[in-house]
């Protein structure tokens, strides 16, 4: 048997991601000259996720500790910021031609 099976892994959850797309949503709809296709918006925000601090949760209780993450300004700050340095390096840089 696989370790995996025995477990219910699909509980647990990164909010750090859903913050970040959020962010990055609000950012790409007031910037111009961006490629939002799938592949650039989706290494957006991979390379933010990459640069903050992951907020994993097995339980609701868990979200609440998220929230009052976010609620945290040096939290909610490091994300605007890792997520407008994303959207920048891959506007310099896309995947595509």
């Amino acid at each position: 048997m696989v370790f995996a099976d025995s477990y219910n892994f699909d509980i647990l959850t990164n909010e750090a991601e859903k913050i970040v797309i959020t962010e990055l949503g609000r950012q790409l709809e007031s910037g111009t000259g961006i490629c939002r296709c799938n592949e650039c918006v989706l290494d957006m925000a991979a390379m933010a996720l990459n640069a903050v601090k992951p907020l994993y949760r097995v339980s609701l209780l868990g979200t609440m500790y998220t929230a009052q993450a976010m609620n945290e300004t040096a939290y909610a700050k490091t994300v605007r910021e890792e997520v407008a340095k994303a959207i920048e390096k891959v506007r310099k840089n896309p995947s595509h031609d």
